[in-house]
């Protein structure tokens, strides 16, 4: 044989054995699913500041996360060296509506690993206790401000549920249910908060209607289940209710949700079980006395007049929902038409702080837990939310990224690269559950972290405590407005009463 054969055959084996070696580990769901071709991602990838200077885009550019946001949570959930060196490559001076956070003059210290005091969970309970207002048996505090949030088995593959459950366990979270059903997927540890979409899943009759009895077994024969949320529509498709793709709908998905194998599964755009606030208030007092849980909504903001007629319902103080779960229009846990994903629904800063200011006028405010989604997942967005008046934030593509997927857009056509969000056998084996919970857990304390050191920086214990008159927006003329100018709040909006902090 020639050298070069022997050149050859040398490479050949070598390529074979980084084959072997990639289907084999359990790290990165890219290799095993694409192996030895799928090391180009990483090479391009370590690689891509240096091209990016010269041909390419910067690290802000690309859209609905930048580089830096999911370098951002990649570091975090593989718990490595979240640090960025040379100072900032954002644009503030020319920049519209940034954020600034204004430290105090004197901060509250903060331990790091190894000295007293420091908590390595970054332990952040909600403010407020989810039912305590209105009184319901199970009312419980949550004990983490950070939760996962509702994206259905159909939507996500098995593996990828089961991951975030057990990631939800590790980080003492809960998850997100979606509209789909409680599976086996997530029965892993993980505490749950149960949706109730149009379509009923879980607890539906023959004819696709609401069924108290199945709802009642459900919700007993299921310990792990914290509360009850009732989806009146999200950021990714607001107003006309949900799709998964005939494609994604397996025997599988079929038997839990009662539908036909491979027929699109549309979700109603409107409940069956009430038609307005009142009769929603109702349905709320009928689930709440039948489970003990507490009920809460979730909704993106177009029209707020269903949250000016609960508002002034609750006044009255015989009913009430326990939970309001804003998502605002630049939520994407879901595929749906592009003009809806582009046009309908207020994105969250907008959507949240209008409906805030509906209940705040009122005076209820410190009756009701209210939570936040859409792209909240990055810490300078969730202490804004936090300062408009959020007890808690839920994260949901920020998850999807701490357990591998990278942004490829492919959720609708079940051809996900890396598991996330597939049907495909083929594609979910390289995503491990056990490996991945590890790095949704990392992730999630990490923003928890993050969001207390940056409480700390403005001089307060709990994020709650932060107000809109310590964050600043600034526009593109060298000019800044006060937070709470630019949102319109009155002084002491946004923060709970002191009293009911744990």
């Amino acid at each position: 044989m020639s050298v070069w054969l022997w050149i050859l055959l040398v490479i050949v084996v070598l390529l074979v054995l980084v084959a072997i070696y990639d289907v084999v580990q359990r790290k990165h769901a890219i290799l095993r699913n694409f192996p030895v071709i799928g090391h180009l991602r990483f090479i391009l990838e370590s690689v891509g500041p240096e091209l990016r200077q010269y041909i390419v885009t910067d690290n802000d550019s690309d859209k609905p996360f930048s580089r830096d946001q999911r370098r951002w949570v990649y570091t975090s959930a593989k718990h490595v060296n979240t640090y960025y060196g040379f100072g900032t490559d954002n644009d503030l001076e020319g920049s519209n509506h940034y954020l600034i956070i204004k430290q105090a003059p004197f901060p509250l210290d903060e331990p790091h690993a190894g000295q007293p005091g420091f908590d390595a969970n970054a332990s952040l309970p909600m403010a407020k206790v989810l039912g305590a207002a209105r009184g319901r048996r199970d009312a419980f505090r949550a004990p983490s401000a950070v939760n996962i949030s509702s994206m259905s088995f159909g939507s996500l593959s098995g593996r990828a549920v089961e991951a975030l459950n057990m990631g939800a366990a590790r980080a003492g979270c809960w998850q997100g249910t979606g509209e789909g059903g409680i599976t086996e997927y997530h029965r892993h540890g993980g505490d749950l908060v149960w949706q109730i979409g149009t379509g009923y899943f879980g607890c539906r009759d023959g004819d696709g209607n609401f069924d108290l009895a199945r709802f009642r077994d459900v919700v007993e024969s299921e310990p792990t289940v914290r509360a009850i949320e009732i989806k009146l529509s999200q950021g990714a498709k607001p107003g006309i209710g949900g799709l998964l793709p005939g494609a994604k709908v397996t025997p599988e998905i079929a038997q839990i949700r009662g539908i036909p194998v491979g027929v699109d599964c549309v979700s109603p755009a409107a409940h069956r079980a009430f038609h307005d606030a009142d009769s929603l208030l109702d349905f709320v007092e009928l689930l709440a006395e039948t489970s003990g849980k507490p009920i809460g909504i979730k909704s993106a903001v177009g029209d707020d007049t269903l949250f000016r007629d609960l508002a002034r319902l609750m006044e009255r103080g015989d009913r009430g929902v326990d939970y309001v779960n804003i998502d605002g229009g630049e939520g994407g846990t879901g595929a749906g038409p592009l003009v809806f994903t582009d046009h309908v629904a207020l994105p969250f800063k907008v959507g949240f702080s209008r409906v805030y200011r509906v209940f705040a006028e009122a005076g209820i405010t410190d009756k009701i837990v209210f939570i936040g989604a859409g792209k909240l997942g990055l810490p300078g967005q969730a202490l804004l939310a936090f300062a408009l008046g959020c007890d808690g934030v839920n994260v949901g593509r920020e998850a999807m990224l701490s357990i591998g997927c990278i942004q490829a857009q492919r959720c609708h056509s079940d051809r996900c690269p890396t598991g996330v969000a597939t049907q495909s056998k083929h594609r979910q084996r390289g995503l491990d559950p056990t490996d991945k919970s590890v790095r949704c857990a990392n992730y999630i304390v990490q923003l928890r972290r993050e969001v207390l050191r940056l409480s700390h920086a403005c001089g307060v214990e709990h994020p709650g405590l932060v107000t809109t008159e310590q964050l600043e927006i600034l526009d593109d003329h060298f000019g800044s407005r006060l937070a709470r100018d630019v949102f319109a709040y009155e002084p002491g909006w946004g923060r709970p009463t002191p009293d009911l902090f744990p």
